[in-house]
């Protein structure tokens, strides 16, 4: 039986109007979904907090129990929701395995948080008991992006669960389905009870009203820089902790040492994986003046030797960019970019949503697809003369997010990334790494920092309290 029936994934009547959710690759409605309207954010934050109290009594165990089998059910549906993934988002086959795969692994890593120990005892100068208690929040707001929409989704949803909060999820309408819906239908087999998840496909209306809920206190949004921008200082103005993971312009440094042979596998994968619709895409390849011509070369021979085209009815290396708006935007950054003097060493080009991917040479500081954040296939190569100007090079711009250097020496690789600002760094990896496990998020504009993985997901989804115990009633003096 599919996991998924039209018939019976919204549960609630929304306000906001009927959706054509698409397929990229060939304009196909793969879906009809009805959008959240402000007042149905509003009524999904009262019904989940008044579920939400019941929620936090359940043994620590309880909540286990549903986000493993939520784990567990992400593979036995992996059929069924890799092709949503594969015609809803664009992706190529083994990108949606591998967020099927992070997302089980999300659902596990949750299980766990349930029962870590949430307190301290402390010392007292009065003769009483002591401690810290982590609580839940109460309802978090989950407001998340197309490009990978499950994992996207689910990292936050599953630890929010897990420590006994209540969630109001926003996927962006684009992958409605695979970004909530989905998420929506799993937890309910898992035996999630009613009224704890919401999920509430809508655009920036929508998600302004969930930032501004007064039954909302916590915010998990992951998207632009822009938008995040607007999250932040809304939920500013009202004392709401935001937690933001943005854009990226990431870089990949190749030192002189580089095995030059190695790397540009390495390289195409960091800017060209799903369209380079990633935040942490290399955005950026600045390479030893030595390595240069040869890197250049190679890259855009790669480039040219990489397919383009339907995820789910060829064998691909990439598929479609996500709709026109967003490949406009990458057309007019290379051409404004060729016209600023840039050489265009490979791609450059587009039939329908499918755009060719692209290597710029002979870019600086002033060619606008070195300088901006891209989201396409488009891989500028700048080159340094030593380690200094490549440190300084990485280091500039707004961006902090993720950041790659490939090196034989890794001490000497280590010890130049400590010059550069970043909240991601590999060592012989490119850019774009993501696990379970793992703390992510970047600084500067490209967030507020870790609230993935372990101690991160704790300090986003819990409060902590002060509770103090005495035998007897305290005297004071008066």
């Amino acid at each position: 039986m599919p996991l998924l029936d039209p018939k019976t994934w919204q549960s609630r009547t929304l306000a906001g109007g009927e959706y054509a959710v698409t397929e990229p690759a060939t304009g196909e409605t793969l879906a009809t979904v009805t959008l959240a309207a402000a007042e149905d954010i509003r009524a999904a934050a009262r019904d989940a907090r008044a579920a939400q109290a019941e929620w936090a009594k359940a043994p620590h165990f309880v909540r286990a129990a549903v986000l493993r089998r939520a784990g567990d059910l992400f593979a036995a549906h992996a059929d069924e929701l890799r092709e949503w993934i594969v015609r809803e988002s664009g992706s190529i086959p083994g990108k949606a395995d591998f967020e099927l795969h992070v997302a089980a692994q999300e659902c596990y890593e949750a299980a766990a948080l349930a029962s870590r120990p949430s307190g301290q005892i402390l010392p007292s100068e009065a003769p009483r008991l002591s401690y810290t208690r982590r609580v839940p929040v109460g309802v978090v707001g989950v407001i998340s992006p197309f490009n990978a929409p499950l994992i996207l989704s689910i990292r936050s949803v599953a630890p929010a669960l897990a420590l006994g909060n209540a969630v109001v999820l926003k996927p962006d309408p684009r992958t409605a389905v695979c970004g909530g819906l989905a998420l929506a239908a799993v937890l309910a087999e898992a035996g999630l009870p009613e009224g704890l998840l919401h999920v509430l496909p809508g655009g920036p209306e929508a998600g302004q009203a969930l930032v501004a809920d007064p039954n909302v206190p916590v915010i998990s949004f992951t998207g632009s820089t822009a938008a995040g921008r607007a999250v932040g200082e809304a939920a500013g103005r009202l004392l709401k902790r935001a937690h933001l993971e943005l854009g990226g312009n990431s870089a990949l440094i190749v030192l002189e040492d580089a095995d030059i042979d190695a790397v540009i596998s390495t390289a195409a994968w960091g800017s060209f994986f799903h369209q380079g619709q990633i935040c942490m895409t290399t955005g950026r390849h600045l390479v030893h003046a030595s390595l240069y011509e040869e890197y250049v070369e190679r890259l855009a021979a790669k480039a040219d030797s990489l397919a383009v085209g339907d995820p789910h009815r060829e064998q691909v290396h990439l598929g479609p960019i996500i709709d026109s708006a967003q490949l406009a935007k990458i057309q007019e950054l290379v051409e404004s970019s060729t016209a600023r003097g840039a050489k265009l060493a490979a791609g450059g080009t587009h039939e329908r949503l499918f755009y060719r991917p692209t290597v710029l040479a002979g870019v600086d500081d002033a060619t606008p697809a070195y300088a901006e954040e891209v989201f396409g296939p488009v891989a500028p190569v700048r080159s340094f003369a030593d380690a200094d100007e490549a440190a300084a090079l990485a280091a500039a711009g707004p961006y902090g997010l993720s950041l790659g250097i490939v090196t034989r020496d890794t001490a000497r690789g280590l010890d130049l990334a400590e010059r550069i600002p970043t909240g991601i760094v590999h060592i012989n990896d490119q850019t774009v790494n993501d696990e379970a496990v793992a703390p992510f998020g970047g600084i500067a504009a490209s967030g507020t920092g870790a609230r993935f993985g372990g101690e991160a997901n704790l300090e986003a989804f819990t409060d902590v309290r002060w509770t103090t115990v005495r035998g007897d009633v305290a005297p004071y003096p008066f």
